[in-house]
């Protein structure tokens, strides 16, 4: 599959509590294991990332700060370095990525070639023939075996070590493989592919490779923004194509329904499954669903690819006895692949060809993509409320009140949702700013949630705002996305 960071596999390895048993304590101030511990190989594979930015505020979208973030990374084919995602996550014409090896103190400067916030990876070029030399790119392995032993390589923090190198030291600590599952990922809350280990990692320890007889099996992920906590480490499996095309986000398909597993004896008999069936039934598919229009509401799943849809958690087979959401099947295809789905309809079996589509970006993930969106109107900041789950309708909230008389007695109204405008109801920032804009010289009635009202004059809000933006050195009232015309 040219032109994607992930091949066929991507998954994240959550770590919780650190089995004893697996590291032996320390000896002469070194940590001792029966595994050969394979620095000497990776040490000039592994890599320090540092960002900056400057980021819009999401409550006070016409403000910026500062974002600082560091993390490991390591060399792959091609003079690329492969890291996360959420270490250089807020791309805009502020951001700064820099590079830096092992035993140097020069910072190269890197530029972004393809970053997948789904499933938090992105991809690294340096154009320095300097930087390149000596450096040795890692050879990229499967999924590792259930129990096995792999190694977490990061450079500059210490871990729980069992062996390091002088200098920039090249930290390594160790866990064993403990089982699969489909899980959230913390950067986007996109369902893919995680595997367990047992191991432990410190704040700032991201991107770096999970290592097996030479080959990574993984990326570090930090899951937990508390330092040194031995819980929620995350660590993201892949395979990365040798063939990468520039400039193009790495994508993941989903089928785009909502389905219920039925195992009940009555609600088999209803939808005339025979006693060795096995499925999901469709609850909903979405309008943008490749299956939209093909697949029917209560169809029932019996298998994707020729793979069952198992009883427990509406899985499918997976490594050795292990057993995996089938959702798995469909995330790791390209855009424009299709899934050969055999469904059960009135009691008889049909089968489809259905044309994969891009998995819909969460509000989180569409936020790394854009400036925010705001208006401000009588000193009100209305925007789109991206604590909220991704819906049809964008729900908005007065994000700040700016203080002037012209909002005096409505300093309450801070983060209350915004229900309707002249009794219409508000289906998404765009849509309040033109009820508002449209409305002219007369005074605006806008319902807020808990039946809170506030009434402003449009005139006496407009002369009100050129004072507000002036005294807090705002450009404009009204966000660059909202001035253009509508798709």
């Amino acid at each position: 599959m040219a032109g994607r960071v992930v091949r066929n596999l991507s998954a994240i390895l959550n770590v919780g509590n650190n089995d004893r048993s697996t590291v032996k304590k320390k000896q002469n101030g070194r940590m001792k294991t029966k595994e050969t511990c394979p620095v000497g190989l990776l040490k000039n594979s592994v890599v320090k990332v540092f960002f900056a930015s400057r980021d819009y505020s999401r409550t006070r979208p016409w403000e910026t700060h500062t974002e600082r973030c560091s993390g490991s990374g390591f060399a792959i084919s091609g003079k690329r370095i492969l890291t996360n995602a959420h270490v250089v996550e807020v791309l805009n014409e502020h951001t700064s990525v820099h590079v830096k090896k092992r035993g140097s103190t020069i910072k190269y400067k890197a530029k972004v070639q393809k970053i997948a916030h789904e499933c938090d990876l992105a991809i690294l070029e340096i154009d320095s023939q300097e930087f390149w030399k000596g450096m040795n790119p890692l050879e990229l392995g499967g999924i590792p075996p259930l129990k096995k032993a792999v190694f977490l390589l990061c450079l500059g923090y210490k871990l729980n070590t069992i062996c390091s190198n002088a200098g920039n030291r090249i930290w390594i600590t160790k866990g064993l493989v403990s089982s699969f599952e489909t899980k959230k990922y913390l950067h986007s809350d996109t369902e893919l592919l995680r595997i367990q280990i047992d191991a432990t990692i410190k704040n700032g320890n991201s991107g770096g490779p999970v290592i097996l007889e030479n080959k990574v099996v993984g990326v570090a992920y930090e899951g937990s923004q508390i330092q040194r906590k031995p819980l929620s480490l995350n660590l993201c499996f892949l395979v990365v194509t040798g063939d990468e095309e520039s400039d193009q986000q790495a994508v993941f398909c989903s089928l785009g329904l909502s389905y219920q597993s039925i195992k009940n004896a009555q609600i088999r008999n209803h939808f005339k499954m025979s006693s060795e069936m096995t499925g999901s039934l469709i609850n909903k598919i979405s309008l943008w669903s490749g299956a939209y229009g093909i697949l029917k509401k209560n169809d029932i799943i019996l298998a994707i690819d020729g793979v069952p849809i198992l009883f427990m958690f509406d899985a499918v087979p997976f490594w050795e006895n292990e057993r995996i959401s089938f959702y798995y099947l469909i995330s790791m295809k390209k855009p424009g692949e299709t899934s050969m789905i055999k469904v059960l309809r009135r009691g008889k079996e049909h089968e489809y060809n259905i044309n994969l589509k891009p998995v819909k970006p969460h509000v989180r993930v569409q936020q790394y993509y854009k400036r925010p969106s705001y208006y401000i109107f009588g000193g009100f900041v209305f925007v789109p409320n991206h604590n909220l789950s991704e819906s049809e309708e964008q729900h908005v909230i007065i994000s700040e009140i700016l203080e002037d008389d012209i909002n005096q007695g409505y300093e309450s109204f801070k983060d209350l949702q915004v229900e309707k405008v002249n009794k219409v109801k508000v289906k998404n920032l765009r849509h309040l700013f033109e009820l508002i804009e449209e409305n002219g010289t007369q005074n605006l009635s806008i319902d807020l949630e808990d039946d809170k009202v506030l009434v402003l004059n449009y005139e006496s809000a407009k002369k009100a705002d050129s004072i507000i933006l002036k005294r807090h050195n705002i450009t404009s009232a009204i966000s660059n996305d909202l001035t253009r015309p509508s798709n």
